[in-house]
């Protein structure tokens, strides 16, 4: 049964409708995302007695574990399932299993800008001038419907970048008349263009009429007892429904960070543990990512009345330190984000241009807070990722900018040991205290965003979209090409005996890599 009341009183108030729920623990942490076709049926289930209950201990470990549960409605299947995956990635919950790699739901893209446009599946949105589409949830059905789209529309299938009358010689496409065969100037590029454009209105959602057609040919076929074809015209028509089916883009994830259940009585408790002169209503966290001294990152999170404050979070890239030297990491974020603090305070009328990278979320469309509209405010308290060290290296930049009356401690990860100004020995909390409770959130929460930002940055440079598009590289040759040379930027300088040098390229690939990349250069 449920542990709660208020658990009872939230069962009773879901609706019979799709969505995903998501289940939290006494700490305010989430430990599982599901998705539904019916809400109110589907959670239910985990708090009513079954047999499942007297075998899967990994149940009953998650029915213990929850104190508290939210659930966000959408409109289909496909939303919850979307949401779904993006939530797990968000918040790694401990019981879930599927999503929680780096891999994403497929997009259908078409660069308009090609010598002979052609669709690709790709799993990155990219800022590269093309037409994207998605993401889908089922990618079997979003194949087939490409293939549909393809035949419909008479469209290449060849993956040759801009291909050739050498090309068309052994094309399947071509012979078959499935393809206008641009490639042969069969057809002019403005009406391949217009046979393209056609395809995107139809992939957007523009699919009725063929939506009829398939019906009536469907029908036919039952009628003539040939119930093999009418089968394969009813799967073409749930494969177009499922792709052309419209489903909202979740850029931001509809959900606030799980927070405590009283945050006013851990700030008090807080402010007493520390004998602090008031309660620390605004707390910044900084980390440091930092990772073989590549894509050295600081992150700030900001707290406000213990609950993030995401309007307020900052990330910053490291521009003075070389090297894996965390200390120097944390020194320079302090400087970067309070001599700015101190600018944009003294010339409000006037604020300067910010050099820290906006937050992942400083584009947030709900109303904010009046805590949160007093952004522009040093902290009551500021929270250091680390011992001794870094807090050293913190209050040492705070007192170069006449700052040294701002609270300060550092938090060690390995004993949560809490760190004070002046203080040889940790302080040591029970774990079961609402005050450090309250600094493992803002801990947490920073070290996910600054290993956020790290990841980010990672990703872009392995995954550049420009080498993407050249057919057959693969993501082996293309991470070893970046490998050797460090950039697109960089390959464009190097000679084709070069990058013959790379495993998996010969000569011949290495003349058609070279003279792809030089043509891309041009445009």
């Amino acid at each position: 049964m449920p542990s709660s009341e208020a658990i009872r009183f939230k069962l009773s108030q879901l609706p019979h409708k799709p969505g995903v729920y998501l289940m939290k623990d006494r700490f305010g942490t989430v430990v599982y995302v599901g998705k539904a076709k019916d809400l109110r049926k589907r959670v239910s289930q985990y708090f009513h007695p079954s047999r499942r209950h007297g075998w899967d201990l990994k149940l009953n470990a998650l029915v213990e574990a929850v104190h508290d549960l939210d659930a966000h409605q959408v409109k289909n299947e496909a939303e919850a399932l979307l949401l779904e995956g993006k939530l797990i990635k968000e918040f790694k919950p401990r019981y879930n299993v599927s999503f929680r790699d780096d891999k994403r739901f497929l997009l259908l893209k078409v660069n308009l800008n090609d010598p002979i446009p052609r669709f690709m599946l790709t799993r990155l949105r990219q800022d590269d001038g093309a037409k994207y589409f998605g993401p889908f949830a089922s990618s079997g059905a979003l194949r087939r419907s490409v293939q549909l789209a393809r035949r419909k529309f008479r469209l290449r299938g060849c993956r040759a970048l801009t291909p050739s009358e050498q090309d068309y010689k052994h094309c399947l496409y071509g012979n078959l008349k499935f393809c206008t065969a641009p490639c042969i100037g069969n057809v002019s590029r403005k009406d391949y263009l217009d046979q393209v454009n056609a395809a995107c209105e139809f992939l957007a959602g523009q699919s009725e009429e063929l939506k009829v057609e398939l019906e009536s040919e469907m029908k036919r076929a039952a009628a003539a007892l040939n119930f093999e074809k009418a089968a394969q015209i009813r799967d073409m028509l749930e494969d177009l429904r499922q792709t052309t089916e419209r489903t909202q883009k979740f850029v931001r994830v509809p959900y606030k960070l799980p927070v405590s259940l009283n945050p006013g009585s851990d700030l008090m408790e807080l402010q007493q543990t520390l004998r602090l002169t008031g309660a620390p209503r605004v707390i910044e966290g900084f980390d440091i990512s930092n990772i073989s001294g590549t894509f050295a990152v600081a992150s700030m999170v900001r707290f406000t009345d213990g609950k993030p404050d995401r309007a307020g979070y900052r990330r910053f890239k490291m521009r003075t330190v070389v090297g894996q030297n965390d200390f120097a990491c944390m020194a320079e974020a302090i400087q970067r984000r309070y001599s700015r603090l101190k600018r944009e305070l003294a010339a409000s009328s006037s604020p300067e241009t910010s050099t820290e990278a906006p937050a992942e979320t400083a584009k947030d469309p709900e109303p904010k807070t009046p805590a949160q509209a007093s952004a522009s405010r040093f902290p009551d308290l500021i929270l250091i990722d680390g011992g001794k060290g870094q807090l050293g290296m913190a209050l040492e930049e705070l007192e170069k900018l006449g700052l040294g009356q701002i609270p300060v401690i550092g938090l060690a990860k390995e004993f949560e040991e809490i760190y004070l100004p002046g203080q040889s020995d940790p302080l040591i909390l029970s774990h079961e205290t609402g005050a450090l409770k309250l600094l493992q959130r803002v801990r947490d929460e920073s070290h996910r965003f600054a290993n956020t930002y790290n990841a980010q940055l990672r990703l872009r440079r392995i995954s550049e979209s420009l080498l993407d598009e050249f057919p057959g590289i693969g993501e082996r040759r293309k991470s070893d090409l970046l490998k050797r040379f460090g950039s697109v930027q960089r390959l464009r300088f190097v000679s084709e005996q070069e990058i013959a040098s790379v495993p998996g390229f010969g000569g011949k690939m290495a003349s058609e890599f070279k003279a792809w990349l030089d043509a891309r250069s041009e445009m």
